[in-house]
C-alpha cells in the first residue's frame, strides 16, 4: 500500500509513517513527477491483513463502501486530513465523489451515529458530503485533538 501525498504535507506523511512504521516497508521519500510536481511517499509491506482490507474496500478495483462501516473520532480524523476541505468558515465538505451514491448514503448514516449531519452536495457533476452548519461544532470537537497543526488549515480549530 502507497502513502503519498504533495511534499507540501510532509508533516502529515511522517505522522502516517510514524504511526505505521511497524507495518512500514520503506521511510517516507520525496520523488520528483512530471512537471513540477512533488511528492513524499512510503509504502507499506505486503501483509495478508491488508490484503484482507483492500478487498473489504475495493471491488473489481473500484473503491466502494462495506454494508457495515463503522467511524470512530480517530478514523474521522484520519480521513478528514486526507479528504476534508472547506470553503468559506461554514462550508466544510468531504471530498468523496469516488464514491457511488448509494455508499455516500453509507457514509451519511455512519456520521449520523457520531451525531454529525451531513447531506450530498453537488460539486460540478458529482457529489460529495457537507455537514451541515449545526453539526460543525460537534466535528471541530470531535476532531480538535487529533487533527495535526498542518492540516488544521482544513477546518478552523
Amino acid at each position: 500500500m502507497e502513502f503519498n501525498h504533495s511534499f507540501k504535507q510532509k508533516e502529515y506523511v511522517d505522522w502516517k509513517y510514524s504511526a505505521l512504521k511497524n507495518i512500514s516497508g520503506s521511510t517516507p521519500k520525496i520523488k520528483i513527477g512530471k512537471g513540477n510536481r512533488i511528492s513524499y511517499r512510503f509504502y507499506s509491506k505486503q501483509l495478508p491483513e491488508l490484503t484482507k482490507l483492500y478487498k473489504l474496500f475495493y471491488k473489481d478495483g473500484k473503491k466502494i463502501i462495506p454494508q457495515a462501516v463503522n467511524l470512530d473520532p480517530i478514523t474521522l480524523s484520519v480521513w478528514f486530513m486526507d479528504d476534508g476541505s472547506k470553503c468559506r468558515s461554514v462550508d466544510v465538505y468531504l471530498n468523496t465523489q469516488q464514491f457511488s451514491i448509494n455508499d455516500q448514503k453509507k457514509l451519511i448514516m455512519a456520521l449520523d451515529k457520531l451525531d454529525l449531519k451531513t447531506k450530498l452536495n453537488k460539486d460540478k457533476i458529482y457529489y460529495r458530503l457537507r455537514f451541515l452548519k449545526s453539526s460543525l461544532p460537534k466535528l471541530k470537537e470531535l476532531l480538535k485533538d487529533k487533527i495535526i497543526p498542518s492540516m488544521q488549515y482544513k477546518i478552523e480549530l
